[in-house]
């Protein structure tokens, strides 16, 4: 997106990248049906970055969802509206949009240097890359950095620019896992019976320190070492910084989100006769597989014969958390470099000429097209400000 820009601009724009092909996270994204962007309105739409709305804002007024969306079908990739809101091409795959886009990009002189692994400046202030025919130098009058996070690091994004953007002076947070998955200890028995399967529909609170109260619907996945999915992905940022600050967290799940207490005890107090009670849950609340297997995992035989009991695990059914996963299992990345260390054009205080964009910067967004639209904006912005950098240069320093 950033050299489309500059290009547009009439800047000549080479892109070098260390994988064999350029997109590959890209595709990755849209393995299941490319989640290109969201249908919500701006404001709300916004304030899914969280602490970083406000930077992010300025990145989405200059390039939005809508903008998005017609930029798409400026490649022939029309697009429509899930039931979630979610925004997708009408054929759901990722690779027609990028194999035009990259084709425009090279019919419009762009050139692309592939197995270009970039790893800081030398004492010339020369960037580096390591290729395949050995260490290659670049001099340029503007760089644009968008290196990715350090998830999924087999997709090239290996976040090992922390350290090198460090010995230059450049403020970075460390990078922390987003859109992911959280431990918890499960009984060998119940995640040998239930790994991989999901909790739908579950009603989730406990995940915000400061609203206890506060609940999201969606639904979740166990796993071997605890969960994921796309209700945990919606408030990781919540669960990750409250295991940072107390050591551990736990979510509290209502299994049975239809029916209220005072209904599931009218359901229980059917007479079940000599059905066991797996079978009278199943007959008289709905509840089976994996939600009578949390149940088990909470319960103790005595337990079994209280309804309040077992009422009480059924809407409040507590989950420790003790850990995020790690980054190269999440979804993206939280941290990277600061917003203090930019300025309002997302150019380095500290290396006039040079920008960034995507994930490389220290914000994030749960899953929803939220992560992908802002990527692009921060790219459109970063090579619209790499462009009136370069004009200005010419114009007062007569570069070429």
């Amino acid at each position: 997106m950033a050299a489309e820009t500059a290009l547009n601009q009439g800047f000549r724009a080479e892109i070098f990248d260390s994988m064999g092909s350029v997109g590959r996270k890209f595709l990755l994204a849209g393995k299941g049906g490319l989640n290109l962007t969201h249908s919500e309105d701006f404001e709300p739409f916004v304030g899914r970055y969280r602490e970083k709305s406000t930077w992010v804002r300025s990145w989405l007024q200059n390039f939005d969802a809508n903008a998005l969306r017609a930029w798409a079908k400026t490649y022939g990739v029309e697009t429509f509206v899930g039931s979630s809101g979610r925004v997708f091409p009408s054929d759901l795959k990722a690779a027609p949009l990028l194999r035009g886009w990259v084709r425009r990009l090279r019919e419009n002189g762009v050139r692309f240097h592939m197995h270009h692994r970039c790893i800081g400046w030398n004492a010339n202030s020369e960037l580096c890359f390591e290729t395949p025919e050995g260490l290659k130098t670049l001099s340029s009058q503007a760089i644009i950095f968008a290196m990715g996070g350090g998830s999924w690091k087999k997709l090239g994004s290996d976040g090992q620019w922390l350290s090198w953007m460090q010995k230059e002076g450049i403020e970075v947070n460390a990078l922390k896992p987003s859109n992911c998955g959280f431990e918890h200890a499960w009984s060998e028995h119940f995640k040998s019976r239930f790994a991989g399967a999901p909790i739908r529909p579950v009603v989730i609170s406990g995940f915000d320190l400061d609203n206890p109260q506060k609940s999201l619907q969606g639904e979740f996945v166990i796993t071997e070492h605890g969960i994921e999915g796309s209700v945990i992905y919606a408030v990781s940022a919540d669960l990750r910084n409250a295991i940072e600050k107390n050591g551990a967290t736990e979510i509290i799940c209502d299994l049975c989100p239809g029916r209220s207490s005072e209904r599931l005890k009218k359901d229980l107090d059917v007479p079940r006769g000599k059905r066991s009670m797996t079978d009278h849950l199943r007959r008289h609340t709905g509840l089976e597989g994996v939600k009578i297997g949390l149940l088990y995992e909470a319960l103790s035989k005595e337990d079994w014969q209280n309804n309040e009991k077992v009422i009480r695990a059924i809407k409040s059914y507590s989950i420790k958390l003790n850990a995020a996963r790690s980054i190269d299992e999440a979804i993206s990345t939280a941290g990277g470099v600061t917003q203090l260390a930019l300025d309002a054009n997302l150019m380095c205080k500290q290396k006039p000429g040079v920008f960034f964009a995507g994930e490389m910067l220290d914000w994030e967004a749960p899953t929803g097209g939220y992560l992908l639209t802002a990527a692009m904006a921060s790219g459109r912005l970063a090579g619209q400000s790499a462009s009136e950098w370069l004009s200005t240069k010419i114009h007062t320093e007569g570069a070429t």
